[in-house]
């Protein structure tokens, strides 16, 4: 059986359908395309005979694959590994016990505990109210309210 340029079309357009219908990673996209290609090709005589059509399918999907797919994936996702977190960087907390100077303490803030650090020179005494300055990873840095790090 030789394979006309119809049925690369056809083959093309069911695996971008698939990759459409699937939540993949954008793997068959680049096989549908490239048969795409070769359909295209093969339709105005340029794709040769079955063998290289063939050839030349498997050389455009296998490329454009390893070529293109991490640049869709970054151009899709901008940052997979960073979750979309609203900073707390200027919210104002309440300390639920004493922190010393460059101590860590808890800190209350919009009705969860937090490990807060004192970015002050000051004792911040239990219900002081603090401003976030900076965060690292789960530990807030914080000043009184009013107050500068």
């Amino acid at each position: 059986m030789s394979l006309l340029w119809w049925h690369w079309l056809v083959v093309g357009l069911l695996l971008v359908l698939a990759e459409i219908a699937s939540a993949g990673g954008f793997y068959v996209v680049f096989f549908g395309v490239a048969a795409l290609l070769v359909g295209i090709l093969a339709a105005f005589g340029l794709a040769g005979p079955g063998w290289a059509q063939l050839l030349l399918f498997s050389v455009l999907s296998v490329s454009s694959l390893a070529i293109f797919r991490s640049r869709l994936l970054k151009w899709m996702q901008l940052d997979p590994q960073r979750p979309a977190v609203d900073p707390l960087i200027g919210e104002i907390g309440i300390a639920q016990e004493d922190i010393i100077p460059g101590g860590v303490g808890r800190l209350e803030l919009r009705g969860t505990s937090w490990s807060g650090r004192n970015a002050t020179s000051a004792a911040l005494p239990r219900g002081t109210r603090c401003r976030v300055v900076r965060v690292e990873g789960l530990m807030l840095h914080v000043v009184p309210e009013g107050g500068r790090a």
